[in-house]
């Protein structure tokens, strides 16, 4: 597995067993605690809701990573919409996967659906 910050929020590995720098968080207190220390920030952060079951989602976990990789002046964040419930619905997500853009504690945008093009793009504009 990659390495853990927690018992309950930890960076993907990434193919071939490099850490990603996708934080995964799996309960509500550590999303509670990545919000608490971001939320005021004017740092971009990018949550990726999906879902293991979904396939889109896989299929642009691999761009996703890449992303946090070239961008990392930004923060990237995923949420299984299954395992975190009260969070996937205070972001009102609806669609699989949801990418939501923040900065300084609010949404500056939103991309639903597998579009990576769209995605890398929103991100440039938004982590200046």
């Amino acid at each position: 597995m990659g390495s853990f910050f927690s018992s309950d929020a930890y960076a993907a590995t990434a193919p071939g067993g490099d850490d990603s720098l996708v934080l995964a968080l799996h309960s509500n207190a550590s999303w509670d605690a990545q919000w608490q220390a971001h939320k005021d920030s004017n740092k971009l952060m990018v949550i990726d809701f999906s879902a293991a079951w979904c396939g889109p989602c896989r299929m642009i976990e691999p761009a996703f990573k890449a992303m946090a990789a070239k961008f990392t002046d930004v923060v990237f964040v995923k949420i299984d919409v299954d395992e975190l419930r009260d969070v996937s619905q205070k972001w009102q997500v609806e669609a699989m996967p949801t990418f939501v853009l923040v900065k300084g504690g609010k949404e500056v945008s939103r991309v639903v659906g597998a579009k990576t093009d769209e995605l890398d793009r929103k991100i440039n504009t938004f982590r200046a």
